[in-house]
């Protein structure tokens, strides 16, 4: 069984992966204001990205109140009621950060590709961004009881010869936490870039393909998310194998989409500077191949040889 300190400091692992994801659309949301392409909005869409804007900061609040908790409340003494609160905050807090996902993706989908586009990219990130976080979780809940997941977990922790699950869970957090913050730094240039002076001057083409890398590395930080979601609804911040499992999918996954958003708006930017399609493509392709064959063909192959 976890123990309560173990929980408590995964519990505070997840919401640190939750700040991450959150902070780059607060950078978007202060700095979006100050761009040219702000003034171009409508009325009503800049009304909607300052709500946006003030949800968020609701969100950010909330993610980080465990820490003021912890230390006032209970004077930094681990007790079940801060890993209830933390747990409870968490559940909350990803719903209107998914509200603001969709607003964001919409928005850019609508000044690229016309205003019933944008409603549809919306529409499909906060769809999927909800599915991640609540639905497949309620579905697992539903599937399995808790005290089934207990018995398991007993199982597990009473093999020797493999890594307990507790070490696997905070390494593959760990690692998730590696790949987030490259993938929200890029998603920030994503949203922002709509609307600087020099997006509108690229051909119409190039604007789908940023639409299209925008949306790849927003699933690609829904996925990254999803554990904390996924630990936090299912499996009440117990560790087991099958929660180990899904972190694991959930992190593979989210590598899918990562490298072909970065290879998307790396062929705008080479065109923009050389002019040059082709080598656009080669240096797009090459970029993706590298990113694939590095983190898949490789590994496969030792996976392979160590079989």
């Amino acid at each position: 069984m976890t123990t309560l300190k173990e929980k408590l400091q995964i519990a505070l692992d997840e919401s640190r992966m939750l700040i991450l994801g959150s902070q780059v659309l607060v950078g978007f949301g202060y700095r979006s204001v100050f761009e040219p392409g702000f003034e171009k909005l409508s009325h009503s869409a800049q009304l909607l990205m300052l709500l946006s804007l003030v949800i968020l900061l609701i969100v950010v609040g909330l993610l980080m109140s465990p820490g003021a908790y912890h230390r006032i409340v209970h004077n930094g003494e681990d007790t079940s009621d801060v890993h209830s609160f933390t747990t409870r905050v968490m559940d909350f807090a990803l719903l209107p950060f998914a509200f603001v996902l969709a607003f964001d993706v919409g928005l850019a989908g609508s000044l690229i590709a016309g205003r019933m586009t944008g409603l549809l990219a919306g529409l499909s990130a906060g769809t999927l961004a909800i599915f991640f976080w609540y639905g497949w979780e309620w579905f697992q809940r539903r599937l399995k009881p808790s005290n089934e997941r207990g018995r398991k977990m007993g199982k597990e922790d009473a093999r020797p010869s493999r890594t307990k699950v507790q070490d696997r869970i905070e390494q593959v957090l760990t690692e998730a936490r590696v790949v987030l913050p490259g993938a929200q730094a890029l998603l920030g240039f994503q949203f922002v870039t709509v609307l600087l002076e020099g997006f509108e001057k690229l051909p119409q083409a190039s604007k789908y393909v940023h639409l299209a890398s925008l949306a790849l590395m927003a699933l690609s930080i829904v996925l990254l998310m999803a554990p904390a979601a996924y630990h936090r609804i299912v499996e009440n911040g117990e560790d087991s194998e099958r929660f180990h499992q899904f972190a694991s999918l959930m992190l593979l996954a989210a590598m899918v989409p990562l490298p072909l958003g970065i290879s998307g708006d790396t062929f705008i930017v080479v065109q923009k500077v050389t002019g040059s399609t082709a080598l656009s493509l080669i240096v797009c392709l090459s970029v993706l191949l590298w990113f694939y064959c590095l983190w898949f063909g490789y590994t496969f192959y030792r996976r392979s040889k160590l079989a």
